[in-house]
């Protein structure tokens, strides 16, 4: 088996696609579906986030959620809105935000290189949300949420990917969010076996979003194997959807931290504990740490500039030395008493595209107590933690843009 392969693509027929891209399902609560969806039947939401057209307060993982979801597929297949190619290929997909751009492949990647640790992972999953994914794909019979994989950029597929890149796109369309998204569809047998073979040349490729969907994939994969006598392992189950950038393309953003108390202590007690561990220096304005090790700190009406002491570094511990942990284990857990903040209510996170002000905001309103900047964790650190086999911490990186729900989807029968 390749690592990826090409594939016959579910995509919005021409001139449909600004009505049918939206965001990921993950992305967006409920009433923010229904309201990103009011007025727009052909909106992808409709398939990932069904439970909008189900009366309020609907269980969002209830049978009825993936019967819907499954009848508005058909729905858009039968109307025409959606259509499949007629062979596999490759889409080269690019993403545009502000001043940044990334362009990478869609393609199918394989589910036994998952399951080998070829296409590595950096994050535990959550059984509720994996059986969620799966139940999702079981309904639709099709994968409709890509896994946002990322590789060590190769000269041979940048050069492949730009010339495809040059000629007129298929799709074109800025989403309401002012994130355009264009798609070139790779045609020419030629191009895509060098696509194929260079990628078959890759050690790993790495996930940078998508643990869940990845997981999912590779359920659907073995009970389809364990049901069917004559499988072959060629079936479209036995490869998962992906949108594959280089790693020198990627945009991780900071997550940020608030907390809702200090713990019983005073602002004074609480910053000569914090001054064992990191120098503390009191700012004017708004502190973005400018480098690793480096945090911002923010208590109503007051900034402050937090460096690590240098004994506090691990000497080579790849999770140990994220940012994400310096702050977890030398304030977060010691001084604050939030010793799991994947399930400690008095702990939230903050994606970095929601700005600084939105940290005073969380406190200024007395929601919380403090907030915390952070420098964004590196596409180095990510695959240095997935090399070693080893777990980030919940909340370490925030990748933007963000892909588009409908753009291309794969059927698997």
């Amino acid at each position: 088996m390749s690592l990826i392969r090409p594939f016959p693509g579910l995509r919005p027929a021409p001139g449909r696609a600004a009505d049918v891209v939206a965001p990921p399902y993950d992305v967006l609560s409920t009433d923010e579906a229904r309201a990103r969806a009011q007025g727009r039947p052909w909106s992808f939401l409709h398939i990932s986030k069904p439970e909008i057209d189900l009366p309020a307060g609907t269980d969002p993982y209830s049978a009825a959620v993936y019967a819907k979801g499954r009848e508005n597929f058909r729905n858009m297949l039968d109307a025409g809105v959606l259509r499949r190619d007629p062979a596999p290929y490759y889409y080269v997909y690019r993403l545009v935000m502000g001043a940044h751009s990334q362009t990478g492949i869609v393609a199918a990647a394989s589910v036994p290189d998952y399951d080998g640790n070829r296409i590595r992972k950096h994050e535990f999953t959550r059984p509720d949300k994996e059986d969620d994914r799966v139940r999702q794909i079981d309904a639709l019979n099709a994968q409709t949420g890509p896994v946002f994989l990322t590789y060590r950029h190769s000269p041979v597929v940048d050069g492949v990917v730009g010339d495809v890149a040059r000629g007129a796109p298929d799709v074109d369309v800025t989403a309401d969010d002012g994130v355009r998204h264009t798609l070139w569809v790779m045609r020419e047998p030629g191009r895509i076996d060098a696509i194929t073979r260079a990628f078959d040349a890759m050690p790993c490729l790495y996930i940078a979003d998508g643990h869940h969907r990845s997981a999912a994939a590779s359920r659907v994969a073995a009970s389809r194997k364990a049901a069917g006598p004559k499988h072959t392992g060629e079936e479209p189950c036995n490869y998962f959807l992906a949108v594959i950038f280089p790693d020198n393309q990627m945009q991780i953003l900071d997550y940020n931290r608030v907390v809702k108390d200090l713990n019983g202590l005073s602002r004074e007690s609480f910053l000569q504990k914090i001054g064992t561990a990191f120098s503390v220096k009191p700012e004017p304005a708004m502190v973005k740490p400018g480098h690793a090790g480096e945090f911002g700190m923010y208590m109503k009406g007051q900034w402050y500039r937090l460096n690590i002491r240098p004994e506090r570094l691990p000497a080579d511990d790849p999770v140990k030395r994220l940012d994400v942990s310096l702050l977890q284990d030398n304030l977060i857990s010691p001084i604050l008493g939030i010793h799991d903040p994947r399930r400690d209510k008095r702990i939230d996170f903050v994606g970095g595209i929601r700005g600084l002000k939105e940290l005073e905001r969380r406190v200024d309103s007395g929601e919380m107590a403090c907030a915390f900047s952070l420098h964004p964790t590196s596409m180095a650190d990510l695959m240095r933690v997935a090399d070693a086999g080893e777990v980030m911490p919940p909340k370490s990186t925030w990748f933007e843009p963000k892909l588009a729900d409908g753009l291309v989807s794969q059927v698997l029968g």
